[in-house]
């Protein structure tokens, strides 16, 4: 079997140093904004490039919240793109605003800055750019269209963490994920929101923690999605190789990429320029697609697809009023796109067998 990641090699990597941190917390008894949940918030601000890191309880919470610090107004129309997980537009609502889709770029799924400014009426207040499978949307493109509309940017950038892009301009507010199967993943649920606003961290502190900076003092409605310390104890290790992850993560796709340039009816993914990419999925356009991924499962190839519905497609969003064919790229990609096993510890010998796999699979169809 040939896993999709492999969590047991990333953690035996890190086993120790856990294991030690977990017995100075529980030593401590600091289980609740404990001293490594501040020195995470401050190292990864540094490894991002970010003044300042709020971390919360998961990263739909880190979405939600960031909206919410913003201030927008209730109702309003924040732009997504229809192709990314649910999560994204489960936020915008959860903070009382309404989804409003966008289709994708052909080339690299993400969301096509064209398509949203042509989705932007005078109700919209923000734009929600998705940094999809390890790579950062046109954030140039993204500031130049809320500039010129007077809308909030808050970059959903679960899929992203160590991306870069040259040129881009400042994060005001950027969400991300550790969930377990990402490129920087806790052992359970956990987030955070990077910013360059001062006032802005201000806020997301006191919203994450019942809208208090002090104890029984709230100053506004807030809420219980704080960063747990265990969580935190785990993503400082991980956090020491994220880096090496990374590159290693570039290796396999670079290998994937000659591995997979001669077989007949792959679609390989593309990086967009200035774009340095993290991998955190490795997505290729197949024919046939489930009866592909049923042939790879059936190998041993533990392949799976992100994301095989887009947003307005999926039941929960049927009340926003599109329908099939509103986004013709979006669509057209949910039904070719598959993911294959990538993770650091891939090996050219597991990636060479996928792509033997793959080439029968696809050449019996």
């Amino acid at each position: 079997m040939i896993p999709f990641v492999d969590l047991r090699a990333a953690h035996a990597e890190v086993a120790e140093e856990v294991a030690q941190g977990f017995d100075r917390v529980l030593q401590d008894t600091a289980f609740v904004q404990g001293p490594d949940v501040a020195a995470f918030e401050q190292e990864y601000a540094e490894f991002s490039e970010v003044p300042h890191c709020v971390g919360v309880g998961n990263g739909t919470d880190a979405i939600e919240l960031s909206l919410r610090a913003a201030g927008l107004e209730p109702g309003s129309g924040a732009v997504l793109p229809a192709n990314t997980f649910v999560a994204t537009a489960e936020a915008v609502v959860r903070a009382g605003l309404r989804p409003v889709l966008a289709d994708c770029d052909d080339d690299h799924l993400l969301l096509d800055p064209a398509a949203a400014e042509a989705a932007v009426t005078p109700d919209v207040a923000a734009v929600l750019p998705v940094h999809l499978y390890g790579q950062q949307a046109p954030m140039a493109a993204v500031q130049d269209l809320a500039a010129r509309h007077g809308l909030t940017v808050v970059e959903d950038a679960a899929q992203s963490q160590g991306s870069r892009q040259e040129g881009r301009p400042p994060i005001g507010l950027a969400s991300t994920s550790f969930y377990p199967g990402k490129n920087l993943g806790a052992y359970g649920e956990a987030g955070a929101v990077l910013t360059s606003s001062a006032e802005l961290a201000t806020a997301l502190r006191l919203l994450t923690n019942h809208g208090s900076r002090q104890k029984y003092q709230h100053e506004t409605l807030g809420f219980n999605s704080r960063l747990d310390t265990l969580q935190a104890v785990v993503l400082r290790a991980k956090l020491k190789r994220l880096a090496r992850w990374n590159e290693l993560r570039r290796a396999a796709a670079e290998r994937y990429d000659k591995l997979l340039s001669g077989v007949q009816g792959v679609r390989l993914p593309r990086v967009a320029p200035g774009n340095l990419h993290v991998w955190h999925l490795y997505v290729i356009r197949v024919p046939q697609r489930d009866k592909v991924l049923a042939g790879l499962h059936a190998a041993g190839v533990q392949a799976q697809i992100h994301y095989p519905y887009p947003v307005h497609l999926t039941p929960a969003f049927h009340d926003l009023g599109y329908a099939p064919g509103d986004f013709p790229i979006a669509e057209k990609a949910a039904t070719e796109i598959l993911s294959l096993p990538m993770h650091p510890h891939l090996t050219p010998s597991q990636q060479e067998r996928v792509a033997e796999t793959l080439d029968k699979v696809l050449s019996s169809l």
